[in-house]
């Protein structure tokens, strides 16, 4: 089978940049400077975080600096006026803060940033306590895998562990995290179970399968589920 998926705690940035809830506007925006991020958790007590303050929380404070309304029809949240007039995180921050835990995996942190709309997510520990972040870019590094790396892992717990018998006979290829699998197997039904296990194999960009039945040849390719 598939090594463990990669989780948070091995893609996520550290140490953290944090302010506490009486961090003043300035002391926030030079800390996002200084650390170039565009988001910092708001952390109280022992490191437990209540809020994240985003460039998006701060926006408004340009926006209606000179205490102009938004025009007639434009639909505007009191929230972001509200936060026009704000001076610390705490009048800031966005909270609840939406959080993972170090043990999530990639997939799943990505699909909490895609269905929420964030960019990144304060990674803590069961007692919320500030762990990490991991970022929509810190998510990407499993792309960074070299190909003999994805091969050599395909090999070992794909294609040895479906077809320990024809293992020597099955060709996998890798070229820019696709993968390419060639070669003939007694059961065909275990083709589209190998498609799929390759593409769980982190750093995979797609699978082509060119395997095929014994007695039907092995160069037509086949879709990939």
């Amino acid at each position: 089978m598939p090594d463990t998926p990669h989780i948070v705690s091995d893609v996520m940035t550290l140490p953290v940049v944090a302010v506490g809830r009486d961090a003043r506007f300035k002391e926030i925006v030079r800390a996002m400077d200084q650390w170039k991020v565009s988001a910092v958790p708001v952390v109280e007590g022992d490191g437990r975080v209540i809020g994240v303050v985003s460039e998006a929380d701060l926006l408004p404070k340009e926006e209606f600096r000179e205490g102009e309304l938004p025009r007639s029809g434009q639909i505007r949240r009191l929230s972001d006026l509200a936060k026009a007039g704000a001076m610390t995180a705490e009048e800031l921050m966005s909270t609840p803060a939406v959080t993972v835990h170090p043990d999530v995996t990639l997939a799943q942190a990505a699909r909490i940033m895609a269905v929420k709309h964030l960019k990144r997510l304060p990674v803590v520990d069961d007692e919320d306590r500030l762990q990490g972040i991991v970022s929509r870019a810190d998510l990407l590094k499993v792309f960074l895998r070299s190909d003999e790396d994805i091969e050599e892992e395909v090999r070992r717990t794909v294609v040895s562990y479906l077809f320990p018998a024809l293992s020597h006979t099955i060709h996998v290829s890798v070229h820019d995290g696709v993968v390419t699998l060639r070669g003939r197997v007694q059961d065909t039904s275990l083709v589209w179970v190998a498609e799929r296990l390759v593409r769980a194999v982190e750093g995979v960009v797609d699978v082509e399968s060119r395997l095929s039945g014994e007695d039907t040849a092995p160069d037509r390719p086949q879709t990939a589920r």
